[in-house]
């Protein structure tokens, strides 16, 4: 093979992978769903709760740019695994003026596919859930007034006990709705998780006494992460939070996940999750 052959194998050899690469982070990898299996231990955890499953479905984006198709057969997916409590940890929708009551319907739709937990199903908002520019209180109680409809539990700075575990939920961040105060206030058990869309909110608010994890979402992991970098978007201001488990401090840890939908359709890196956690005693 002469220099110029070399060259211009090379260079199709390039393009072909170019286009390979694109074709996987537009079509493959935005519906490779992952379900993630780990441990959660829980001080005080009641005892009827050992071995017992939580699933965490975060970011469903239900709208325009996510495939029903898809959420639908991610919800089977879980829904084979019959958790004992789910979890949505916000993002349900993505609100777009001009669709109007069309997407509420389709949010309907695609919430009556939502696999419920035996013991409680339970969820937050976060802040596509609260419209454009996350100041429409309105869209946002349309929102939970739909979850609420499909039997999901939607806690806004409240606190919803199962079988002696309490589920605080906190309200979304950047809507300015988050009050810690007010949901840990409301705490009954020993026991207990707490649900925060954003993860900053474990910097910017205040947590009080309370020690534990707290489960969260909004980053999609960072949706396309070049291998072994950090990825390049991430709509945190603390770096570390972008998945996964991270401990915050001697007290707390978050786990943040990658989240189901999106909001442009390209993953590189970052699979889909849901997370199906195992209660333990800690």
């Amino acid at each position: 093979m002469n220099r110029r052959h070399f060259l211009m194998s090379g260079a199709v050899a390039a393009a072909g992978a170019a286009v390979g690469v694109v074709g996987y982070t537009l079509r493959v990898e935005p519906h490779w769903l992952e379900i993630v299996h780990r441990d959660l231990p829980i001080a005080h955890l009641p005892a009827e709760l050992h071995g017992k499953t939580l699933a965490q479905i975060s970011d469903i984006h239900i709208g325009p740019d996510v495939s029903d198709e898809y959420l639908i057969h991610s919800f089977d997916r879980l829904r084979a695994f019959a958790p004992d409590i789910v979890v949505v940890t916000g993002d349900f929708l993505t609100h777009k003026v001009n669709r109007g009551d069309e997407q509420f319907v389709q949010l309907r739709k695609m919430l009556s596919h939502l696999p419920h937990g035996r013991l409680a199903t339970a969820g937050i908002l976060g802040n596509h859930d609260y419209g454009r520019g996350w100041a429409q209180p309105d869209v946002a109680n349309r929102v939970a007034q739909e979850a609420g409809d499909a039997g999901i539990v939607i806690l806004r700075n409240e606190v919803h006990t199962v079988a002696g575990l309490d589920i605080i939920g906190v309200d979304d961040l950047w809507a300015d709705h988050s009050d810690t105060t007010r949901a840990l206030a409301a705490r009954r058990s020993h026991a207990s998780i707490a649900l925060c869309h954003n993860p900053d909110g474990l910097d910017l608010l205040p947590w009080g006494d309370y020690a534990g994890w707290v489960l969260a979402g909004h980053t999609h992991g960072g949706q396309c992460k070049p291998p072994f970098l950090p990825p390049p978007l991430l709509p945190v201001a603390n770096r570390r939070y972008i998945a996964g488990e991270v401990v915050v401090n001697s007290k707390r840890t978050l786990y943040i996940s990658r989240g189901v939908g999106h909001l442009v359709q390209a993953r590189f890196n970052v699979r889909p999750e849901i997370t199906l956690f195992t209660l333990r005693a800690a």
